[in-house]
């Protein structure tokens, strides 16, 4: 292993998380940027063609499943930069197993809640790179981590009573009487630059108080090495990297 894959193994066992500044271009980051915003629009025609509740999808401001819809973001969850940093993370046998946008606006403009992503897919554990597609602030709805805090799973017991409260999605999410705030640090990013997080990491963001768009593209990985459940969802998951012949 190299120094520099050490030096990302050994930040991101301490720490759960680490942040890669200028991962992608300003113009690869726009191009992103323009394709996911595609996507999400065309996700909402359909649905307002169908007669469905659009304005509702438009306010959770999640969609999962962005390289299944677009050429350019099957190519992307391949690229060879985000592939040098998860190896020394998950081996050398790596699989994309699914991604989603994440946007922030005038209409989606609440804080994500306290959680882990672990229990949304058990199984072995993966690792999802938090990639900011604008520059993201505390005021606009950065990340808020937990350092080390992917040590250990933490029960998700207030899910039911806060969701009831809201139509913001997040199934599992802590009781907001346990919100880690004391403990927790804000990641401002750049645009183009990510986020490389644990699955037990616990995370939030901060709400969007600007009005201004905050787009987020957040792709899944895991090691082929590790025996895993059947994933319906997971129906762009493909092998990126692997050290077989």
């Amino acid at each position: 292993m190299s120094a520099a894959a050490a030096d990302i193994a050994q930040q991101f066992e301490a720490q759960g998380y680490l942040i890669v500044p200028d991962l992608f271009s300003a113009a690869e980051t726009a191009r992103l940027k323009s394709e996911i915003q595609a996507v999400v629009q065309d996700v909402r025609a359909a649905k307002q063609a169908a007669g469905a509740d659009w304005r509702a999808f438009m306010r959770v401001g999640v969609y999962v499943g962005v390289a299944h819809r677009n050429a350019y973001y099957r190519r992307m969850v391949g690229d060879a930069r985000i592939l040098d940093v998860l190896e020394p993370l998950l081996g050398p046998d790596i699989e994309f197993l699914s991604d989603k946008a994440v946007f922030k606006d005038h209409d989606a403009d609440f804080g994500s809640p306290w959680h882990q992503d672990y229990p949304y897919w058990k199984g072995s554990h993966k690792i999802s790179l938090w990639v900011a597609l604008d520059d993201a602030t505390a005021e606009n709805g950065c990340l808020k981590l937990v350092p080390g805090s992917h040590k250990q799973e933490v029960r998700h017991d207030g899910a039911a009573d806060d969701r009831a409260a809201d139509d913001r999605g997040f199934g599992h999410r802590l009781d907001a009487r346990l919100a880690p705030e004391a403990q927790a640090v804000s990641a401002p990013l750049a645009a183009g630059g990510a986020i490389v997080f644990h699955d037990l990491t616990l995370h939030a963001s901060h709400a969007n108080v600007t009005g201004d768009d905050r787009w987020v593209w957040i792709p899944t990985y895991r090691s082929l090495r590790h025996a895993d459940p059947p994933y319906e969802w997971a129906v762009a998951a493909r092998t990126v990297r692997t050290a077989s012949p």
